[in-house]
């Protein structure tokens, strides 16, 4: 999986590389926290199955954990989002401007055949 993200995609819109770094490092850290997660979960299901009290207490605290995470995470795709809008969005307008100005290039009438 590393090193070969967005090597799928191809939607006819380049990219740039401060996008590509921010998806990147997003999606690390977005990993890091669900693993993260997947701990806490082994943990509270063992604290649960025990049923030995001080066990069943100290899942409070990872379940509150575990929500600050899902949080967390929720965020990042916010800001994954949002970045990638405003990416998409800066493209199109480059490539409406592109347009225009080719266009006022060829701001002459077109001759009709006769």
């Amino acid at each position: 999986m590393e090193g070969d993200t967005f090597s799928g995609i191809d939607t006819g819109t380049e990219l740039d590389g401060k996008v590509v770094r921010i998806f990147q490092k997003s999606f690390v850290q977005v990993q890091n926290i669900l693993d993260q997660n997947r701990l806490l979960i082994n943990e509270i299901n063992q604290n649960h199955e025990s049923k030995i009290p001080d066990n069943l207490s100290r899942n409070i605290g990872l379940i509150r954990e575990l929500n600050n995470n899902i949080r967390r995470v929720v965020g990042l795709y916010a800001d994954l989002s949002s970045s990638f809008t405003k990416s998409m969005d800066t493209s199109s307008e480059e490539d409406f401007s592109g347009a225009m100005t080719s266009d006022a290039k060829a701001g002459h009438k077109r001759n009709r055949p006769a």
